[in-house]
Order: structure tokens, then C-alpha cells, then sequence
């Protein structure tokens, strides 16, 4: 950096969030296809998306340590090493952070301990990441980085801008301070599934549910307006085609069966649609469509802070 940035450039949390409150439409397919993949990728690694969470979690305890001590590490550096030392497991914090019973928390550490993923060497903990989480962070990274550039496109046009920065620019002022960047994903992302996680109960069926929704989001025939709420309300039932239970099975990898009877769960409480062709279709409903538009705009809110701490220390690097 040649020159120190500019206080004045720097973005309001409260303008970011009016941004994506009127201009949801845009960033709607990058949003949700994070969220949609993000769910794929974790039931891939051990057909158990508690277990990737628990991982996460524990990764993210080095990132608080990094924060609070003014550490700085970037992609590179933090990829180098085949394990990360992890002081203590506590199956009581990881219980009451994640929302996860804690007799949950003990058996699926268990079962991390027999796959070798999390090894206990004396009383220290090595958490081994080289087989799974580094090649995995570049399509979240990359799928953030999507999510950032169509947000400066939208400051550009609403001209709060002058720049639009390009995927590749944002991922490289990522990877320069990735223990800051990862620490405030995660941050995020951890208040995004354990709001859900208190309505649906189950991250499984939160990810079957995705897929119904992006592929609504990404339906041709999808012209909504720009804005949150007219967006929210046009998206239910606007989807004709529908996905059909072993298309889901195929995208999530979660057996056909186990997607049948959470689907059915997810029909229930009238968060999706079954239609006459037994396809599958995302037209919440009473409570749920209540339920799914407060919780939009809740997740918006978290967003919004993620993109004015990541977005800011973005245009600082390629200042």
C-alpha cells in the first residue's frame, strides 16, 4: 500500500444494507448459489454436515486467536501446515455455540477421532485439514468473491463508487489477509445456519431445501423485481418446473429415501410445494412464508455486516 486509504471512501454499514435491500435481484443467484453449494460440499466429506460444522468451528478458534492478537496470515501461510493445533475440545461450548446437544457434539467427535480427522497428541489436538479443507475453500472463496463483485457492480450503478472490482482482484485482496476474511465468513455463517438450525431442527434438510430454492432462483422465466420484498414475494410458486426427489439425491449425494422423508417434513410445514407431477417446488405458505421472510431478512442484516468488514478491507488493498 503506497499511500494511507481514505476515511472518507470507506463504505456505512447502512449503506450497504439499503444497496442489497433495493437491489436484492442482482445478488440474489450469487447469494444463494454460496448457500446452496456450501451445503453439498459439506454433506460430501462425511455424509454428515454437523461433523464439516464441527471442523469449521474448531478451525475458527485459531481465526478468534489470529483476531484478537493482531495476527495476520495469509491464504498461502495458512494452507502450508498439514494440521492445526487446536488447545482444548470443549463439547459444552461447541454444544451451546453450534446448537447441537452436547451428547451430539461428543459422539460425532468421536467419530472425527476414528476417521483420523481430529488426532489427540498429549493434551494438545491436531485438527488434519490437507485432505479436504483447503481444495474446498476455493470454491467458497471464489463463490464470496462472486457475491462481492456483483455488490461493487450494484454500488457502481447506484454511484457510491467509481471501480468495479473483478472476481480475480477480490479473491487476491482475500488471500492477503485471509485469517481476517475467513474469520469474518465464518462469523457470518454461523449466525446464518444456526438461525435455521432453530427453525428446520436439521442442516440436511436446510440443504435439500436450498436446492428447491435455487432452483427457483435460477429459473429462466424468473423476472422479479429488484427490491427484497417484491423479490421475496415473486419467488414463491414461481417456478413451473419443480426438481423431483432423485435429482436432489443426485446434487446433495444424501440417499434418496433420507431426501424423501425430509422433503416431506419441509411439505409439512408448508415451506415447499408438491405439485400434481410430484415435483418438488418452493412456495412457502402461511407461518413458513412468515418464518422465510423474516428470516431473509435477518440473514440480509448479517450480510450486510460481512460485506462492509470484507468489502471496506477490499478496496483498502486495491487502493
Amino acid at each position: 500500500m503506497s499511500t494511507l486509504p481514505s476515511i472518507s471512501e470507506h463504505i456505512d454499514e447502512k449503506i450497504i444494507n439499503k444497496a442489497i435491500q433495493d437491489n436484492f435481484a442482482a445478488l440474489a443467484p450469487s447469494y444463494f448459489t454460496l448457500t446452496s453449494n456450501w451445503f453439498v460440499r459439506a454433506y460430501d466429506h462425511w455424509k454428515d454436515i454437523d461433523k464439516f460444522v464441527i471442523i469449521i468451528y474448531l478451525i475458527h478458534q485459531n481465526l478468534i486467536y489470529f483476531r484478537q492478537n493482531g495476527v495476520k496470515i495469509d491464504y498461502e501461510t495458512f494452507y502450508e501446515k498439514k494440521s492445526i493445533e487446536i488447545d482444548k475440545i470443549n463439547i459444552s461450548d461447541i454444544s451451546k455455540d453450534l446448537g447441537v446437544p452436547k451428547e451430539s457434539i461428543r459422539r460425532k467427535v468421536l467419530e472425527l477421532e476414528k476417521q483420523k480427522v481430529i488426532v489427540r497428541n498429549g493434551k494438545k489436538i491436531l485438527v488434519v485439514r490437507d485432505t479436504f479443507y483447503s481444495s474446498k475453500a476455493v470454491e467458497t472463496l471464489t463463490e464470496v468473491a462472486t457475491i462481492l463483485h456483483v455488490f461493487s457492480k450494484i454500488l457502481k450503478k447506484e454511484k457510491l463508487v467509481n471501480e468495479v472490482y473483478s472476481i480475480k482482484e477480490i479473491i487476491t485482496a482475500i488471500k492477503e489477509n485471509f485469517s481476517y476474511c475467513m474469520y469474518q465468513f465464518n462469523k457470518f455463517w454461523f449466525i446464518y445456519i444456526n438461525r435455521w438450525r432453530e427453525e428446520i431442527k436439521d442442516l440436511e434438510t436446510l440443504g435439500i431445501g436450498m436446492v428447491v430454492i435455487i432452483n427457483a432462483v435460477k429459473n429462466k422465466d424468473f423476472l422479479p423485481k429488484k427490491n427484497i420484498r417484491s423479490y421475496h414475494k415473486q419467488l414463491m410458486g414461481s417456478d413451473s418446473r419443480g426438481v423431483n426427489a432423485m435429482s436432489i439425491s443426485e446434487i446433495t449425494g444424501i440417499p434418496r429415501p433420507t431426501v424423501v422423508r425430509k422433503l416431506k417434513y419441509l411439505i409439512d410445514k408448508k415451506y415447499l410445494n408438491i405439485n400434481e407431477k410430484k415435483l418438488i417446488t418452493f412456495n412457502a405458505k402461511d407461518s413458513a412464508f412468515i418464518t422465510t421472510k423474516g428470516m431473509v431478512n435477518k440473514n440480509m442484516i448479517s450480510l450486510s455486516h460481512f460485506i462492509y468488514k470484507v468489502f471496506n478491507h477490499v478496496r483498502i488493498i486495491n487502493s
